[in-house]
């Protein structure tokens, strides 16, 4: 029996479904869902394994256009690497929105890559408005496959992996066949947490923030996990606290029971939260935080 394996790249603008998708086709939760944009900071890679095939998913930040700080060149690099290592590209686009990155169009016709223009969120319009945007992508893109799903619906997901398992080239598996990313568990940790602060604050807050794991310990009934929020400034750090670190306590509580529910564990999780002055510009920060990942 061949072996089939590949890398299946998910690209597309902030806040267009990538994570959920991705979620969705790997069956766990490896990726920031919230309803603010620019939530994945991160390349993050899912693998999903059978008998006859490894597919390797990467879910990527969203296209940053305007890059504001260090921290947004370092998200579009990973961008940029996804579309030079990808066995398959998900084109990922919802209803209604223009695409207006001409360049990355170009780049993905001249790769020779077998490319899928995913439609999203097709349970929020109409079937004209769907039929015309497949109509739009085919004649931007004649080559490329272009499927209409809603991926928080679990709508045409089946028939978006059945179609990646037919365009995957046959390879040996690239990770052992017991692996679901190829992150560690400290990681998936701070994005537990971090994706506490973007449900539990507003405005730019949460965009100011940034989390590390300082110590993850396994004991016999017990993981003692300690990790530190840094943000850019006093006046955020008073934020995140809140009123007799009642906001910080409802972070902790809420990221505790997600984390011992991702790791099958009890956990004792202890925050603390520290003020470092523009870290998003700061190349040690940022490699601290892995972004040159």
């Amino acid at each position: 029996m061949t072996h089939k394996a590949g890398f299946v790249n998910i690209i597309g603008y902030p806040n267009v479904g990538k994570s959920t998708l991705m979620n969705a086709l790997v069956g766990e939760k490896l990726s920031i869902i919230t309803s603010k944009a620019q939530t994945t900071r991160h390349r993050i890679m899912g693998i999903v394994n059978g008998d006859n095939f490894q597919i390797v998913y990467s879910d990527t930040p969203g296209i940053v256009k305007d890059p504001s700080y260090k921290m947004h060149e370092y998200m579009n690099q990973y961008i940029e690497s996804a579309l030079i290592d990808a066995d398959v590209i998900l084109l990922m686009h919802e209803t209604g929105q223009l695409f207006g990155e001409d360049d990355i169009l170009e780049r993905i016709s001249k790769a020779n890559i077998p490319v899928m223009v995913i439609i999203n969120k097709i349970d929020l319009s109409d079937q004209e408005s769907v039929v015309k945007e497949m109509e739009h992508w085919a004649s931007k893109l004649p080559d490329a496959q272009i499927i209409p799903i809603s991926a928080i619906k679990n709508f045409n997901i089946a028939k978006v992996f059945d179609e990646i398992l037919t365009l995957i080239p046959e390879s040996p598996p690239f990770f052992p066949k017991d692996e679901l990313s190829d992150r560690s568990v400290r990681f998936f940790v701070s994005e537990i947490i971090r994706e506490k602060v973007f449900t539990n604050y507003k405005k730019e807050v949460p965009y100011a923030v940034e989390v590390a794991v300082d110590e993850y310990k396994e004991e016999p009934k017990l993981v003692r996990i300690s990790a530190t929020i840094f943000v850019d400034r006093e006046s955020q750090k008073a934020i995140i606290l809140g009123h007799q670190g009642k906001s910080i306590k409802k972070v902790g509580t809420e990221a505790r029971k997600d984390i011992e529910e991702f790791i099958q564990n009890k956990v004792f999780l202890e925050i603390t939260v520290k003020v470092n002055k523009d870290w998003r510009e700061k190349e040690n920060m940022l490699k601290r935080f892995g972004y040159d990942h």
